[in-house]
């Protein structure tokens, strides 16, 4: 998948992934793309409940045995 901005948070656990997450969409315009990869398996969880509550839009989670990585479409303002 494309994406803008890649933002690497392995090895960092809650609610680290979430604040670098919202830090790289900041960086990023209305709808572009960040890729977020994190190693903390309670992120599938905060990172589905992170766009819900935002309304950015989790395009893909792509999962092997220890890396998640997240494709988060940002919202148009």
């Amino acid at each position: 998948m494309e994406f803008d901005k890649e933002v690497d948070a392995s090895g960092l656990n809650c609610p680290l992934p979430i604040l670098r997450c919202k830090k790289g969409l900041n960086e990023l315009s209305a709808s572009q793309v960040l890729k977020i990869i994190a190693t903390d398996p309670g992120s599938v969880k905060d990172f589905n409940a992170f766009c819900v509550q935002t309304g950015h839009a989790l395009l893909q989670l792509d999962e092997d045995a220890t890396t998640f990585t997240f494709y988060i479409k940002k919202r148009a303002d």
